[in-house]
């Protein structure tokens, strides 16, 4: 996530743990009902239960949906990719080589070693979440990859941000991690808002459920950022699918991390979310498309549009249309995931 892919914890101070025998109020507070699984979270915590049988949708029940246009475009570029690969080996054999043939030819070493450089990078930099350092991170990263149904979380670190807003998701061989911004965290604090720290958490650990940190995933991507519009196209809608994963995991966030991004961590509060997305329809012109079109991520006015609107996924090459006027939690009621279990919308205490 970039300002794109979070201060000290509120109610607990430097080097705090959660008590194992006396849980806290969480963001799901039918926590405790359930019994654990493979995913440990601190204090106590189970994870909160998954609905297997819900279909994968852009509300923030059941499992979030991948963007409509990922697959389609993910297919296109591998096999662009693939060819390019057969290309510049044939090239090699003739003996026709420059540095692009050289780059394609040792593209699977290229990556494999510098997944492995910055993953170790964060291991002997960052400061690693735990319940004792950075525990509202940590706990926050617990539950996001329980809610999406992970066999196991990723390791999160904390790097200095130097002003930066920023955050984002990687891996080498078996290890997934998350590495957050220390700038991001003061939208955390008992003054600001840690709904917006668990929307961006949930986005990044969102793109390692959905797959995009995988390595061979990242290798027949390869040719993604030298395809104008296409490969662009094909990063955007990944973070639309991160997006989803998100709004899933903390729905009531999405407007304070977007302002966020769009003011810094000191004006978010005076960004006016609907005011924003509103313009997404409004702003029209060759050059506002061109924009978004060249861009890894989606512009934030259409993006907050479509975190507004639910009822369709987020545009890639054409501005939104008509949709909801005001942000707010999908109609209907959530789905039962055992007796008496409901899933709320409220916000956790953290």
């Amino acid at each position: 996530m970039q300002p794109h892919d979070p201060p000290q914890p509120s109610g607990s101070g430097p080097g705090a743990a959660w008590s194992a025998s006396t849980p806290e109020p969480g963001p799901y507070p039918w926590l405790t009902d359930h019994p654990g699984s493979s995913v440990p979270l601190p204090g106590g915590y189970p994870p909160p239960p998954v609905p297997r049988h819900e279909p994968r949708g852009l509300s923030p029940f059941g499992m979030p949906a991948r963007h409509s246009w990922e697959i389609p475009l993910l297919v296109v570029v591998i096999l662009l990719t693939a060819v390019s690969y057969v290309l510049a080996f044939l090239f090699l054999f003739l003996g026709l080589v420059n540095q692009f043939i050289l780059i394609l030819v040792a593209a699977p070493l290229l990556l494999w070693f510098g997944r492995g450089v910055n993953l170790s990078s964060q291991r002997v930099n960052g400061v690693k979440m735990s319940p004792s350092q950075f525990p509202e991170g940590y706990r926050m990263v617990q539950e996001a990859a329980a809610r999406f149904g992970m066999a196991s979380a990723p390791d999160a670190y904390v790097v200095l941000g130097n002003g930066r807003i920023n955050a984002f998701a990687s891996g080498h061989g078996f290890r997934r991690y998350v590495v957050v911004y220390s700038d991001l965290f003061e939208i955390s604090g008992a003054a600001r808002e840690p709904d917006a720290l668990a929307f961006i958490i949930g986005h990044e650990v969102g793109h390692i459920a959905a797959g995009h940190t995988s390595y061979w995933r990242q290798l027949g991507m390869f040719l993604a950022p030298f395809l104008p519009i296409l490969g662009n196209s094909l990063i955007r809608a990944q973070e639309y699918t991160a997006d989803n994963h998100g709004y899933c995991h903390r729905p009531q966030g999405a407007p304070a991390a977007m302002g966020t991004l769009a003011a810094g961590k000191y004006l978010n509060s005076l960004v006016g979310f609907d005011e924003m997305a509103d313009r997404a329809a409004q702003e029209r012109g060759f050059f506002v498309w061109m924009v978004n079109a060249t861009t890894s991520h989606p512009v934030l006015t259409w993006r907050m549009w479509a975190l507004r609107d639910r009822s369709r996924h987020g545009r890639l090459f054409w501005r939104p249309g008509p949709g909801p006027q005001r942000f707010g939690p999908m109609p209907g009621r959530p789905p039962a995931t055992g007796p008496g279990d409901a899933l709320t919308l409220s916000k956790g205490s953290y």
